[in-house]
C-alpha cells in the first residue's frame, strides 16, 4: 500500500472513530448529495440540492472509473458537527512514467464552504503536497489555486494552460461565442446573415480558409481507430496516458454525456503513401464550433496532420476550433492565420518523482482531452 493510501484509509479510520471530530477521508457515493450541494453553492451562487442529473453524473465520474479506488479517489472533509466543509474531486487514470505504471490523479473541483470551509481547505491542499503524490494534475487552475499548487511543490506548465482558436468564419464565430453569455446572439436568423457577411470576406481574405497538405487526405474514423494511433503516437513522450480499451472506452463514454458540446468525432490523417500518419478527437455541432480534445501525430508529421484538420473542420462548417495548446504543436500552430491564444485556467502538477517533474519542464508529457478535464460537464452544464 502507497504512503498516500495509508494516509488516507487512516484519515477514514479516525473520522469514523472520533464521531463528530470530523477530518479528512475518502468520499464515498453517500457523500453525493452534500459534496453536490457544495458544488452549487461554490461555482454556482445556489444553495441548493443537487439535481438528479448532477448527482448521477457525480457518481459516474468520480465512482465509475476502471481505476478507482478510495485511496486515489475523491477525498473530502468533515466539520466537527459532521458536515462536509470541503472537498477535492478526483479522477484516478492510468499513465505510463519512464516505462512505469502510475496512477495519476486528475484533481476536478477544489471547493470549501467559505470560511467555515477554511481550515478543512487548508488540510485538504496540505494532503496534495508533492512528496505525498505519485501524479496529480489540474487543468483549469484559478490563480490562487496556482499558487497553492506551487507552494506545494508543483510547476505550472504555462502552454498547457493557453487555448488556441483558429477562425474560418470571423463573424459567425464571435456570435457563437456571445450566444454561451446571450442566447440570442446565436439565433439562427443572426448567425446566418453574418455568414454571408463572412462569405464575402473569405472571397477577399484566402488566409480565412486553411489549406491542407496536397498530399493528405482526412477521412471520418471510428473512436477504435484513434485509440490504435494513440499508442505507437504517444510512445515519444516520457509521460503519457496509458488508454488501455476498457478505461478509453470509459472515458469516451462519460466525455460523450456532454451534449452541450456535440458530438464527439474522430477523423484521420493520411499520408501520400496512404498510411495513417496522425488522428484527432474533437466535440463538433453542425454550424457551430468544433472543440477538439486531442490531436495525435506521427513524430515530424506535425504540420502536416494540423494543416489537414484546421482544412477539414472549415470544410465541415464549423465557424472555428478551439484546443488545448501542446508544446508539440505549437510551432505547427502557430502558422496559422486567423489564429489567437487565449488563457484558460493555469495547468498545474505535482509529482514527488524528480524524473517526472523533470520531463514535465523539458515538455515530454502528453496531458489533454480525455487525459484532463476538458470534456466534464462541471464545466458547461448544471
Amino acid at each position: 500500500m502507497t504512503a498516500r493510501a495509508q494516509e488516507i484509509r487512516a484519515s477514514s479510520g479516525m473520522a469514523a472513530a472520533e464521531g463528530r471530530r470530523g477530518g479528512m477521508r475518502a468520499m464515498t457515493p453517500d457523500d453525493i448529495p452534500a459534496v453536490g450541494r457544495l458544488f452549487n453553492r461554490v461555482f454556482r451562487k445556489n444553495d441548493s440540492e443537487p439535481g438528479d442529473d448532477l448527482a448521477s453524473y457525480l457518481q459516474t465520474v468520480f465512482f465509475g472509473s476502471p481505476a478507482y479506488a478510495p485511496e486515489v479517489g475523491s477525498v473530502v472533509h468533515e466539520s466537527a458537527a459532521g458536515s462536509i466543509d470541503s472537498a477535492i474531486l478526483s479522477v484516478p487514470m492510468a499513465f505510463t512514467a519512464h516505462g512505469r505504471p502510475i496512477t495519476a490523479r486528475l484533481l476536478c473541483a477544489f471547493m470549501a464552504d467559505g470560511k467555515a470551509g477554511a481550515a478543512g481547505a487548508a488540510r485538504l491542499a496540505r494532503s496534495m503536497r508533492a512528496v505525498r503524490q505519485d501524479l496529480c494534475f489540474s487543468d483549469n487552475a484559478s490563480p490562487v489555486s496556482a499558487d497553492h499548487w506551487a507552494a506545494a511543490g508543483g510547476i505550472v506548465l504555462p502552454i498547457q494552460s493557453l487555448e488556441w482558436q483558429r477562425t474560418f468564419w470571423p463573424l459567425k464565430a464571435m456570435a457563437l461565442l456571445a450566444s454561451r453569455h446571450l442566447p440570442v446572439m446565436g439565433s439562427r436568423i443572426l448567425t446566418g446573415t453574418l455568414g454571408i457577411v463572412d462569405r464575402v470576406l473569405r472571397r477577399m481574405r484566402s488566409s480565412m480558409r486553411p489549406a491542407a497538405q496536397a498530399a493528405c487526405l482526412t477521412k471520418t474514423a471510428t473512436l477504435d481507430e484513434f485509440l490504435e494511433c494513440a499508442g505507437p503516437m504517444l510512445e515519444r513522450f516520457a509521460l503519457r496516458p496509458v488508454w488501455s480499451q476498457v478505461e478509453f472506452d470509459w472515458f469516451v463514454g462519460v466525455a460523450a454525456m456532454n451534449r452541450s458540446l456535440g458530438t464527439l468525432q474522430c477523423r484521420k490523417v493520411l499520408g501520400e503513401d496512404g498510411r495513417t500518419i496522425g488522428a484527432f478527437l474533437f466535440f463538433g455541432n453542425a454550424n457551430d464550433m468544433a472543440t477538439v480534445l486531442n490531436v495525435l501525430s506521427e513524430e515530424g508529421r506535425e504540420f502536416d496532420v494540423t494543416a489537414a484538420m484546421f482544412a477539414r473542420l472549415d470544410a465541415e462548417g464549423y465557424a472555428a476550433a478551439v484546443g488545448m495548446a501542446q508544446p508539440f504543436l505549437m510551432n505547427a500552430i502557430s502558422r496559422q492565420r486567423w489564429l489567437s491564444f487565449r488563457h484558460r485556467g493555469y495547468f498545474c502538477l505535482v509529482t514527488r518523482h524528480a524524473d517526472l517533474k523533470e520531463a514535465a519542464e523539458r515538455n515530454e508529457v502528453y496531458i489533454g482531452g480525455l487525459a484532463s478535464e476538458s470534456w466534464s460537464r462541471l464545466l458547461t452544464d448544471f
